[in-house]
């Protein structure tokens, strides 16, 4: 069986285990995570509720995609492996007196094993075949620590320009802590030797991925595509039940109970956030809305992006007033914006794709000044919202040859300060300077895309909606509010490889 595009082997690398007896009971699984599932009730539209069973990473790829394990007989195959095989790459094995010497691996180390884990991979899957090997890919999907673990074989001056390295296809990181952790507002020290939790400081970082000369950690320095690079951010940091608790108090509240939302991303890669936590039951990678993006990322076709341009941003009146009286009036605004694609059948139901929201602290702040006055905040270009950039898949089109996703909308401002006060009186709990939930249709032909879209909250969804025109590359969806804002939604449909 040969390879077959976008069907390449996938590797799993799971993330930090801290105490021995975590590594032990980690090393004790085959599957170390990547086969855990969840189960959680979802209310139907007649109030009834319904217990759905998300069967774990692995079983729906199996059951989705034809994957097979590489396991065969208690053992791992070394020759003949089917190309759509996943491989769990069993990094901490030799950290088991069990298995090996009881001395945990530095990142470094797991890196150069991953390096090898695909060369054997390559082998069992090509053989002796000089193309096959030549035309040899494989897609990296990681948790939490794993994805610096993949980063390291990538950015790592001795790994980088290995084939190994240059033969990764796509990496999909599900809550890694690309920029480092921090608890209460710090950086993890370095000297925190102990279990290894200095692997997330940043100096650490710098060395392991080669980063010498950047401030910023979450970057790869050039030395990999970051369109296939795909990060997951979890949201939600009440659910993770680590350290009895501990550790989501120590995280905050923007975190997914262990990583900050700002320092789960990689500069320049497209981001979904999912309302999860670290891990556990409730975890992002044991999640429905986790392996969707999986899915899509990985054997999609289509890459959506929305970024939100306006033309008037209305203040309140009595604000207006103190404006147009000289005084120095400063603004911030919410954006918020989810995204759902149609459901294809197949017990998929409902779900978001990314989930921008303020409750969930991970909706997208702009001052006013950024937006529309970039010279007075010291920029050369106004700093628009990018709202989503997420992956979406014709194969999963039931009907006709049109994706359908909706995106809900919405704009609202913080508190404002004038002349330096701060003003808490000026601001209605719950008021809105834009809300819409907007439906797209994108159908695909030779001549290129054709989109409409329409405004359920206004009017039914099933209609065709208006055709959208096309503009500069990006698709322009008219956005206004009584108020008096103003602007577009401009999306851009690219293929995604």
């Amino acid at each position: 069986m040969s390879l077959e595009a976008p069907f390449y082997p996938i590797i799993y690398v799971r993330g930090f285990a801290m105490t021995q007896g975590e590594i032990e009971a980690t090393t004790a699984t085959p599957y170390m995570g990547f086969n855990l599932g969840s189960t959680k009730l979802r209310q139907l539209w007649d109030g009834r509720v319904h217990r759905h069973y998300f069967e774990s990473p692995l079983i729906r790829l199996m059951k989705e995609y034809g994957y097979t394990d590489a396991y065969l007989d208690g053992d791992m195959q070394r020759e003949k492996l089917p190309p759509r095989s996943i491989v769990i790459h069993r990094y901490y094995d030799q950290a088991d007196p069990h298995f090996g010497d009881g001395k945990r691996p530095a990142i470094l180390d797991a890196a150069k094993d991953l390096r090898d884990l695909i060369r054997q991979i390559k082998q069992a899957i090509c053989g002796d075949n000089a193309a096959a090997k030549q035309n040899f890919r494989v897609n990296l999907v990681a948790h939490s620590m794993g994805g610096l673990i993949c980063r390291t074989l990538l950015q790592n001056k001795d790994l980088r320009d290995s084939t190994e390295a240059k033969q990764v296809n796509k990496v999909f990181t599900y809550a890694t802590p690309h920029n480092g952790i921090e608890m209460v507002g710090f950086n993890v020290p370095r000297f925190l030797g102990l279990w290894d939790i200095n692997n997330f400081n940043r100096r650490e970082m710098k060395e392991y991925l080669s980063l010498d000369d950047h401030r910023y950690v979450g970057t790869l320095d050039g030395h990999f595509d970051p369109h296939r690079f795909f990060c997951l951010v979890g949201t939600n940091h009440k659910d993770y039940g680590v350290a009895a608790g501990l550790s989501s108090q120590l995280a905050g509240d923007m975190s997914d109970g262990l990583v900050n939302i700002e320092n789960a991303v990689v500069a320049g890669c497209p981001r979904a956030f999912v309302h999860r936590c670290h891990g556990g039951p409730f975890g992002i990678v044991n999640s429905e809305e986790g392996y969707q993006n999986l899915a899509r990322f990985l054997f999609g076709n289509i890459r959506v992006t929305g970024i939100l341009q306006l033309d008037s941003l209305p203040l309140p009146p009595s604000i207006q007033r103190s404006l147009t009286d000289k005084k120095d009036v400063k603004a911030s605004y919410w954006f918020e914006a989810s995204v759902s694609p149609r459901p294809a059948g197949g017990g998929d139901g409902v779900f978001y794709l990314t989930e921008r929201r303020k409750a969930n602290y991970s909706a997208v702040m702009r001052k006013y000044d950024e937006m529309m006055k970039p010279a007075k905040a010291g920029l050369t270009k106004p700093r628009w919202p990018v709202l989503f950039s997420t992956c979406l898949d014709t194969a999963r089109i039931t009907r006709g040859s049109t994706v359908v996703f909706t995106i809900e909308l919405i704009v609202s401002a913080t508190d404002y300060v004038i002349d330096g006060i701060l003003l808490f009186d000026r601001t209605i709990p719950g008021e809105n300077l834009y809300r819409q939930t907007i439906c797209v249709r994108a159908t695909i032909s030779d001549e290129g895309w054709r989109v409409r879209c329409n405004y359920i909250d206004d009017e039914w969804g099933e209609k065709r909606g208006t055709e959208i025109s096309l503009v500069d590359d990006s698709f322009v969806i008219p956005i206004a509010s009584t108020k008096g804002l103003k602007g577009a939604l401009k999306l851009s449909l690219e293929p995604h490889i």
